[in-house]
């Protein structure tokens, strides 16, 4: 993990066609606020590798999830522009967004957010049928290379919290995304089962060769990370360095 990033702010400013992972230039967005508007992104700039993690912590209303919103294709910046695999969103229309989300974005959300009535073979498969195409990851082994081999027709309610999320990041990989985008993924563990999580998705980051970047409040996972950076009032910077705690015995 790195204290300091030369790519969380204004270095990033001419994205070029040929650069993967994911390219955020000068992005600025503003929201409605009651009778107001507030700037939820302030020309944030930022680039994240293939097989890189990078973690956003900062306060509550800060722009977090504005960032993955807009990162993750669902809401048009004002200004600047966002690249993934020097594919600008920008110039897409909306119909082209959506279908390029389907394929080259993967989305982890809070507490895995799966299909109640699926097993956790069938979440990967829907996840599949809604792409279309010829599938990138074999459900079964991804499954098994998560950890989840002997659950493959276990239903949410028959998994723990850790399981849940386990599914969670093996259905977002298994199109094969260019960008993962991962929302609060420890808010519902314990804090050995946060760590296990972090650390998968940090081995599956490298492994599949996806750029990542994951919005916590959780600080005793960031050693998982290869960069931390921290949001304030829309503001992108590199986090200052804070030591982990040891977990408990």
């Amino acid at each position: 993990m790195t204290s300091t990033d030369t790519r969380a702010s204004g270095a990033t400013s001419h994205p070029t066609a040929k650069q993967r992972g994911l390219v955020l230039a000068d992005v600025t967005l503003t929201v409605g606020d009651g009778d107001g508007t507030v700037t939820a992104l302030d020309r944030v700039s930022l680039t994240v590798a293939p097989g890189e993690l990078v973690a956003v912590v900062g306060p509550s209303g800060s722009g977090k999830s504005s960032l993955l919103a807009v990162a993750g294709a669902l809401t048009t910046p004002d200004a600047g522009s966002v690249l993934i695999d020097g594919h600008d969103l920008g110039a897409m229309r909306d119909r082209e967004r959506t279908r390029f989300r389907l394929e080259h974005i993967g989305f982890v959300f809070q507490s895995g957010n799966l299909v109640p009535a699926l097993t956790a073979e069938d979440q990967l498969r829907l996840a599949l049928h809604m792409r279309g195409g010829k599938p990138a990851r074999d459900p079964r082994e991804l499954l098994a290379e998560v950890g989840l081999a002997d659950k493959l027709r276990r239903r949410p309610h028959e998994l723990s919290g850790g399981e849940r999320q386990r599914v969670g990041i093996a259905r977002a990989l298994v199109c094969g995304p260019s960008l993962l985008l991962v929302d609060e993924p420890t808010s519902a563990l314990d804090r050995a089962r946060s760590q296990e999580i972090v650390e998968l998705l940090a081995r599956e980051t490298r492994q599949a060769g996806v750029a990542t970047v994951m919005v916590t409040h959780d600080h005793d996972i960031l050693l998982h990370c290869d960069r931390v950076l921290e949001m304030v009032d829309g503001s992108l910077s590199a986090a200052p360095t804070r030591e982990p705690e040891a977990l408990d015995d």
